[in-house]
């Protein structure tokens, strides 16, 4: 790549994002608008924040790499996101906001009791930090290897990045980020896309030199049980991740939340698709890429076609796409430590002031934690391994037993720890054991399927056990006692607080817009120094422009007091 035009535009866009992250370094007040945008972030926001807080280098590494090697598979794999993203608009984001908790681990404290949310909150922050720390090597690997640097000092480099973003500009910040990730990747991929087929020779050439199973719906190891198991797993991990529940408990309303989901669904339609379609291109270009390879296919493929600063714009976006992703997860993790460890046990009478410099410290603690993840991934054999047996192992056994607490009055504290140590313990010991003592292994089709399958049997199994005995939980019982008291309880509103929020909010449009007109002003900058595809730089420069009016107009018609 052109490296002085592109390490130019990663300096400039890299601080225009550190930018925005200070900007909103006075507007946490609290707890509820540093971690939940003052549960009135509007859902279009939300939406395009899940979507890209789902989002990563990861996508281009992980699922590239099986694009480039086995084709619209990996189109297929993502498509299972959608159908997690209906159900949990349709049955669970609902759910969720009408819980009237801050957090997923509040919920389960209320609902299953404090042990069980002790554990629970233990289990996923150490699993949050490998997801993350997998997340964190994806996108050190970019932008190591695109601008020729180690990787060990890029990842620690770019780890501390991210916790400074998280740590100083709370949720509002991350999801400013999240907005404008998703207008560059969008525009940088719209790009990609026509001149990697210009590259390749065409669109009929590029079909006629792809194997010929390239474009089956299922195809090497990913066969139609593992896409089966894939669509359960992600109707646990969007509906119950607790990194997801907090964008359907910052929006206003329970319909609201299920927008949120509808929108992360539509939005997961059409776009495997686009991204998908380089690093498939790219395997008719230098069909070569072979093992671990693979996982720069993306990178190959951008770095032949891009012109000048496009490139570091794009590594850019993918950078800060991974650290909206990372960002998010630090954030709720600390939402949790502050608010169900430190304020619910340790410090229950902590002042405001006290609660967000916890709030903020946590972060870098955990985001430390996350880097050493990160630093060992290579060595766990790679992304694509690392990622799907972490899901397989956790996801089930974590995220099923709360999603179920949502509807059943009957399960109690006892058995959701049960289920998941029962769980947890039969995925380890199939996923390591049983290679290591009887050289015996799953294929990946039936490590997912055990994973999210056997919590689920076991939850139904006691559900039918407890309605044939005509048992109802304690715990849930003790919860309706609590709403019915808080529903006769008059609550005072904080005129003050609602005032903040709505100017919080406002605020964020502002940026937002702000930060879209500066991204296409970056983009009509650059044509300037391109030789090539100037005239589609200049008309995605203008359609981003325009697009700015949209949250600029939103933030004119918000009322503030």
């Amino acid at each position: 790549m052109n490296s002085l035009i592109d390490t130019s535009v990663i300096v400039v866009f890299s601080v225009f994002i550190m930018v925005i992250g200070l900007l909103f370094s006075r507007t946490g007040r609290n707890l509820k608008s540093f971690f939940a945008g003052g549960e009135a972030v509007p859902w279009f926001i939300g939406g395009l924040s899940l979507f890209m807080s789902f989002f990563s280098a990861g996508t281009f590494v992980a699922w590239g790499s099986i694009a480039y090697k086995y084709g619209w598979v990996a189109v297929t794999i993502q498509w299972t996101m959608c159908i997690g993203g209906l159900v949990t608009g349709l049955y669970l984001a609902p759910k969720w906001k009408a819980t009237g908790s801050l957090t997923a681990a509040e919920f389960i404290k209320e609902r299953l009791g404090e042990k069980v949310q002790k554990s629970f909150i233990y289990i996923f922050m150490l699993v949050s930090l490998f997801i993350k720390g997998s997340v964190l090597y994806s996108v050190s690997k970019l932008v190591g290897s695109s601008l020729e640097f180690p990787l060990v000092p890029v990842t620690v480099v770019l780890g501390i990045l991210m916790i400074a973003y998280t740590a100083v500009g709370g949720l509002w910040a991350v999801m400013v980020t999240d907005i404008l990730q998703f207008v560059i990747l969008t525009a940088a991929v719209l790009l990609i896309i026509p001149l990697a087929f210009t590259e390749a020779g065409g669109v009929q050439n590029f079909l006629t030199k792809v194997p010929d199973d390239f474009f089956q719906p299922v195809n090497g190891e990913y066969t139609w049980g593992f896409i089966g198991a894939f669509a359960l797993y992600h109707i646990f991990y969007i509906g119950g991740n607790w990194t997801f529940v907090q964008r359907y408990t910052s929006v206003d309303t329970p319909k609201s939340a299920s927008k949120v989901a509808f929108l992360f669904a539509g939005l997961y339609i059409l776009s495997p698709v686009l991204w998908m379609l380089p690093p498939m291109i790219y395997q008719t270009i230098n069909p070569g890429l072979s093992g671990i390879e693979t996982e720069n296919a993306y990178l190959m493929v951008c770095k032949q076609v891009l012109p000048a600063g496009l490139m570091g714009l794009i590594l850019t976006g993918m950078y800060f796409s991974t650290s909206a992703s990372a960002n998010t997860a630090l954030n709720v993790v600390s939402a949790v430590f502050t608010n169900d460890i430190y304020k619910g046990n340790i410090n229950p009478k902590a002042s405001d002031e006290k609660l967000m410099k916890v709030a903020r410290t946590s972060s870098w603690c955990f985001g430390f934690g996350m880097i050493a993840i990160a630093l060992i991934v290579p060595y766990i054999g790679g992304i694509v391994e690392f990622t799907l047996s972490v899901g397989a192992i956790t996801g089930g056994p974590l995220l099923a037993p709360p999603i179920w607490a949502l509807f059943s009055k009957r399960i109690t504290g006892k058995v959701t720890i049960l289920v998941t140590m029962i769980s947890l313990a039969v995925n380890l010991i199939f996923k390591i054991m049983l290679p290591l003592v009887f050289d015996y292994k799953l294929s990946r089709g039936s490590e997912m399927l055990l994973g999210v399958l056997l919590p689920f049997a076991l939850l139904l199994i006691y559900e039918i056990y407890a309605a044939s005995k005509g048992l109802i939980s304690k715990e849930y019982l003790q919860l309706q006692e609590r709403k019915a008291v808080r529903k006769a309880t008059v609550v005072q509103v904080d005129e003050a607080e609602l005032a903040e929020t709505r100017k919080q909010n406002k605020f964020g449009l502002q940026v937002i817009s702000f930060s879209l007109a500066f991204i296409a002003l970056l983009l009509f900058v650059l044509c300037a120094f391109t030789a090539k595809a100037t005239g589609m730089v200049a008309v995605i420069a203008t359609i981003i422009l325009l697009s700015a009016l949209i949250p600029f107009r939103a933030s004119r018609k918000a009322v503030v007091k």
